[in-house]
């Protein structure tokens, strides 16, 4: 037996942080989960889920015009935000209950409050001081806001799900999948949305074709775009509104700024440098291929590590942490390269491997497919919108090395996909699929030209 309270002390009860715990907990490990604000972390109360059931809605209210191509008459359409906003409050609350009666079903004892690291094997919490013989530190990121004049009067999406009223003029400011995705989300759900980034164009790392592509489709879903250009100043007016001041001395009236300039790790006030735990310059954790910081008994996952953002990502480390620490000893690290990933604008985005521009750098030939059409769904919806799916090859190898899609659904088809050109699958492989006929994703094993 232990000379310690716990074999293991998770900080943080997020994804990663509730699956290492819940892991480790049915290899008869003694756990506890310290955690000071809701169950489920950023994915489940700010995050993932409530954005995507906001993407609903929004997408909604553009279905519902577009059916009337089809003969659906569903007369005036309007839009309840308190509906949205409360029902969205019931299904997390739901979701927070579940993650409690996972956490307390596996035997880990979960504590509610802030803890502290104040040693190597020793935290503080909720006015104890509790010993572990390692710590996992999984406590996610916050959102970044830059010093600028008036700070004070904007949101992030901490607070943007469970506004009081709908505003009816939005600007967001960012240039990545967060802040692309809100403005469709105001924009598909009647505001007036504005995208301010300071750079040429949004989603930077992304493949060009792509972001191109995106820019001219949400351009075409009523978000105006406005690029090289920043935030100068932020000013309440007496009525309530903001008088938002750029950089190119221009003025906008908005009812609201949404600020989605990126997500800085949660290290602060952690005791992690007392602990002699290193971060790196933007405050993240470093750690090894083992998840192993700085000092041998503390771990460290998820967006604190600043690898990648995502939630499956920090389920798989999680997984690998404790096979590799409880386990078989040979849990696999994540490969960071071939990720799945979608971004939920309006329509969406699906990616996976090397950009065209990455895959041209590192191979010698490449070859590139790209098919650009409008969905049979909106020969007779009326709507504008076109897909775009694209495919490169290694032409050596003949190996899909990327993929990608912007339309309706591509996170759906790109998850499908992303199990063949895991397991290693050729563009010959993709030639003698049959296709689904008729779909958009048949897209993907039809295309037989090359484009470039």
């Amino acid at each position: 037996m232990s000379n310690y309270d716990y074999d293991l002390f998770v900080i943080g009860a997020g994804s990663g942080g509730v699956r290492a715990a819940r892991m480790a907990a049915s290899k008869g490990v003694r756990v506890a989960v310290a955690e000071d604000r809701q169950l489920g972390g950023t994915c489940v109360n700010v995050g993932c889920v409530p954005k995507k059931l906001y993407v609903y809605a929004s997408e909604y209210m553009q279905e519902m015009e577009e059916a009337r191509g089809f003969g659906v008459q569903a007369g005036s359409i309007s839009f309840e935000w308190a509906t949205l906003r409360d029902n969205k409050k019931s299904e997390i609350a739901r979701l927070n209950g579940i993650y409690g009666r996972l956490l307390e079903g596996s035997g880990c004892d979960l504590i509610d409050g802030r803890a502290v690291v104040t040693g190597p094997n020793s935290v503080e919490v909720a006015g104890k001081t509790l010993t572990a013989e390692r710590i996992l530190i999984a406590v996610g990121g916050w959102p970044f806001v830059p010093e600028i004049q008036g700070k004070e009067h904007a949101i992030t999406s901490n607070e943007v799900f469970d506004l009081e009223q709908f505003p009816q003029r939005v600007m967001v400011v960012g240039g990545g999948y967060i802040a692309i995705e809100f403005a469709g989300i105001f924009a598909g759900l009647g505001a007036d949305a504005e995208l301010v980034y300071r750079g040429d164009l949004f989603l930077r790392g992304f493949d060009q074709e792509v972001r191109e592509f995106t820019a001219t489709e949400v351009a075409r879903k009523g978000v105006k775009l406005s690029f090289n250009t920043d935030v100068a100043s932020i000013a309440r007016r007496a009525d309530g509104a903001l008088d938002i001041t750029l950089a190119n001395g221009e003025v906008r009236v908005v009812d609201q700024i949404l600020y989605a300039t990126g997500r800085k790790p949660k290290t602060a006030n952690l005791g992690l440098e007392s602990a002699g735990v290193k971060l790196n310059s933007a405050g993240a954790i470093e750690v090894n291929d083992q998840f192993q910081s700085s000092v041998p008994s503390i771990y460290a996952l998820g967006d604190v590590i600043d690898r990648v953002q995502l939630t499956p990502v920090a389920l798989a480390e999680a997984m690998a942490l404790v096979e590799n620490l409880y386990g078989t000893g040979q849990g696999k690290v994540p490969n960071y390269e071939l990720i799945p990933t979608a971004v939920f604008c309006q329509p969406n985005i699906g990616t996976l491997g090397l950009t065209e521009e990455q895959a041209r750098q590192r191979f010698a030939n490449v070859d590139v497919y790209v098919s650009d059409f409008r969905a049979m769904r909106h020969t007779i919806s009326g709507s504008e919108e076109r897909t775009l799916m694209k495919l490169i090859v290694d032409a050596e190898s003949d190996k899909i090395i990327g993929i990608h899609m912007v339309g309706a659904d591509a996170g759906e088809i790109l998850q499908g996909l992303a199990v063949a050109v895991t397991a290693g699958a050729t563009k010959a492989d993709f030639d003698r699929t049959i296709g689904i006929h008729p779909t958009a994703a048949e897209e993907f094993v039809t295309m037989r030209t090359k484009t470039r």
